[in-house]
């Protein structure tokens, strides 16, 4: 009912935009999660001032009891209705031959071109609350190519009390929105001039990284992975040998002029967008052996990506990101524990960083219908999905399945994941690949000696740094775990003579790991706190006469609680604690 009456209301807000503008040409308006859009192709912009003047149009409508009258037209009937606008005669024009096509009247003077369902009558929407809430370019049909349309957003729920309630989360979201907050907290900041999704990490978000980073790469060198190093570029030919050149060309930076991208003669270069086809040049540097497997390789790698300008947002979607890319060679029978083993890893990885409770998992098939996007044949692609299923069933993992989502060469199982906006991304991929390895004549000498291909399970630990970042600036609202935040410890002394003492504090716990600053600038006491406060510090260690005299010092948790002349080596003890456990709670008690 929700989706209906949200389409309901879609339509119309078009009818008043019709006449409350002149020159309206209308494109579509799907119900969404929230509500409701319409892109219109208008001579003048819509702006914020418009909105209530719409609203009260949409209310006015409403209160006019119109039908929502359905007639069914043949295509060629559908198109004479519309021979004046240009963008639902494409869409007619799309549809196959002699399929019935629907319109749906709103009273005798709105008609637009629409599936349904909608409710029989206006005054079935009367008691609905709805909210124009923004207005944004978007391009017919998603082709940057096509013309900008105007679309029209506005939330819509069933009562008051619902829409108030979601505009209250989505206030909260917006204090939550990596986007601003991490600006904000100077973690990472854009520039025209550098280009669109390409954000540049400023230091203390290059801190976090480099902290998730090096975490991963130990953890992964414990788990038997072996790091490689591979370059940001590669031949044409490789990419061929892949697949990816004829299945993802359009999605890669291939260097130098298009026009020679598929001469033979030429020698044609592309940024990776993935590391599997180089580091399975380290499997081929020397004949394998069945005992060799499994091989584990991991890497922190670079990748490129030419994402659509309207897909980036933030650091969630990039043209450039860093990733905790890895692949398995493994036998057949090694492929349960190895998958399991993959799986076992990233659940640790979100778990320690505390994003997995907002995690669900996704059985990403392929679709035979659409083979021109997939590699391989039908009997193949079923036995390694049915032997994914097993698997994942086995390891009684919650899943939903989905068609044509898997990866060109393999099905997958994709960790999902929302911001708060309720937008959901895949943040990790372990993936089963049962045919590069004959592609690029990855054998190995099996008992019997025998050789086989071995099958790749290509996966990400904790998936890109960039994404994960911007997802724990969401999760924590900036206040980020000790052993995650850029700066864990803040010294403040009480005056100058206290100076001596805040940096013999400050000494101690950087020598013991931890990131400390002391702040000697000319400020009071009061702003330096201040200061420290502003940036979330987790910790600020005030000094003075007591604490010097002493040796101790007093603290002030981020939570609010205060502690005072306590025993530096306590608070060290505590510090040491929290990152060697990769604890998500501060201590409060030392």
């Amino acid at each position: 009912m929700l989706e209906v009456g949200r389409h309901g209301l879609a339509h119309i807000l078009a009818k008043a935009v019709t006449e409350l503008f002149d020159g309206v040409r209308l494109a579509i308006g799907p119900a969404i999660d929230n509500g409701f859009y319409y892109d219109f192709d208008l001579p003048e912009s819509v702006t914020e001032a418009d909105f209530s003047k719409i609203e009260d149009k949409m209310r006015e409508i409403l209160k006019r009891r119109e039908h929502f009258m359905r007639k069914e037209l043949s295509k060629a009937e559908a198109l004479d209705l519309f021979k004046d606008d240009i963008y639902k005669t494409e869409l007619i024009q799309d549809l196959p031959e002699g399929e019935i096509i629907s319109v749906y009247y709103t009273g005798d003077d709105f008609v637009d071109l629409c599936r349904g369902p909608h409710v029989e009558n206006a005054q079935e929407l009367m008691g609905w609350a709805f909210k124009i809430h923004s207005v944004t370019g978007a391009y017919w049909r998603g082709d940057s190519s096509r013309k900008m349309l105007q679309r029209v957003y506005a939330y819509a729920f069933a009562d008051k009390k619902e829409l108030k309630a979601y505009i209250a989360a989505f206030e909260e979201a917006l204090k939550r929105d990596h986007n601003k907050l991490g600006r904000s907290l100077e973690l990472f900041t854009t520039a025209d001039v550098v280009g669109q999704g390409l954000p540049v990490l400023l230091p203390k978000g290059a801190m976090i990284v480099r902290t998730l980073q090096r975490f991963v790469e130990d953890e992964e060198e414990r788990r038997g992975y072996q790091q490689t190093m591979t370059p940001l570029m590669g031949k044409r030919d490789l990419y061929k040998i892949s697949g990816h050149w004829n299945t993802y060309r359009d999605g890669m930076f291939a260097i130098g002029d298009p026009a020679k991208f598929d001469d033979e003669n030429e020698d044609v270069l592309a940024l990776r967008p993935m590391t599997c086809p180089f580091q399975f040049q380290a499997y081929l540097n020397k004949t394998r052996s069945y005992r060799d497997l499994p091989l584990r390789y991991n890497e922190t790698a670079t990748l490129f990506r030419n994402e659509a300008s309207g897909e980036m947002h933030g650091l969630i979607r990039l043209r450039q990101f860093t990733i905790s890319e890895g692949h398995i060679a493994c036998r057949p029978d090694q492929l349960g524990a190895e998958f399991a083993g993959a799986l076992e890893l990233a659940t640790y990885m979100l778990q320690t960083v505390g994003l997995y409770e907002d995690v669900r998992f996704r059985f990403s098939k392929w679709d035979p219908n659409n083979r021109a996007k997939y590699i391989g044949d039908t009997t193949q692609w079923e036995a390694v999905q049915d032997a994914m299923r097993n698997i994942l069933d086995e390891l009684h993992v919650d899943y939903v399945e989905a068609a044509d989502e898997a990866a060109f060469y393999g099905p997958k199982l994709d960790i999902q994941i929302k911001n708060v906006f309720g937008k959901e991304d895949t943040l990790i991929t372990i993936q089963i690949d049962f045919q590069l390895a004959e592609r690029f004549g990855m054998e190995y000498v099996d008992s019997d000696g025998e050789k086989k291909y071995p099958y790749v399970i290509h996966r990400t630990s904790i998936g890109c740094y960039e994404r994960t970042l911007a997802l724990l600036i969401e999760k924590y609202a900036g206040k980020f775990p000790f052993w995650l935040s850029s700066l864990q410890v803040g010294v403040v002394p009480v005056r100058e003579e206290h100076g001596e003492y805040a940096n013999e504090v400050a000494q101690k716990l950087r020598q013991a790991g931890v990131r400390v600053e002391a702040d000697h600038s000319n400020g009071t006491m009061g702003n330096k706190i201040k200061s420290f406060r502003q940036g979330l510090a987790p910790y600020i260690l005030i000094v003075g006469d007591a604490e010097r005299d002493s040796g101790t010092i007093s603290l002030r948790v981020r939570t609010g609680t205060q502690v005072n002349e306590i025993a530096l080596q306590s608070f060290l003890d505590g510090c040491e604690d929290m990152i060697q456990n990769h604890k998500l709670e501060l201590i409060e008690n030392f």
